[in-house]
């Protein structure tokens, strides 16, 4: 079982910025696409945005294009995603991911990652 440990969310007023973090201990944690999805209050979990193994590669959903930006630090087996110009609609919990296949950051299908965080909670006032 592998447990990944998400922090830094938290309250934010509309236009401001948070950098979410998680934690991923495994000694292999370069061979592994990552990604960071949410979901808000009575909606589905939804694809925000991916990343490839060596993190030259990444993939966004138009919602967060030019806003957010997901990272990794593969020595330190940590990913990241800097969000910056919060809206209100971006307030949901967010949840980082491990994809099951090299390529799983492109697709962003919710089915293709098979270990999860407990979540961040993000919330963006107006």
């Amino acid at each position: 079982q592998v447990q990944l440990t998400e922090s830094g969310g938290g309250l934010v007023q509309a236009g401001g910025s948070l950098r979410l973090s998680c934690a991923v201990p495994l000694l292999t944690f370069d061979i592994y696409a990552m990604a960071w999805f949410r979901q808000a209050p009575g909606k589905d979990r939804e694809f925000v945005a991916g990343i490839n193994l060596s993190g030259e590669r990444t993939s966004y959903a138009d919602s967060v294009k030019g806003r957010f930006t997901i990272s990794r630090d593969n020595p330190k087996n940590m990913l990241y995603l800097q969000m910056n110009n919060l809206k209100p609609d971006d307030t949901a919990t967010y949840y980082c991911a491990r994809g099951r296949s090299v390529t799983s950051w492109n697709k962003g299908d919710i089915t293709d990652f098979d270990y999860w965080g407990q979540g961040a909670q993000v919330a963006v006032s107006s």
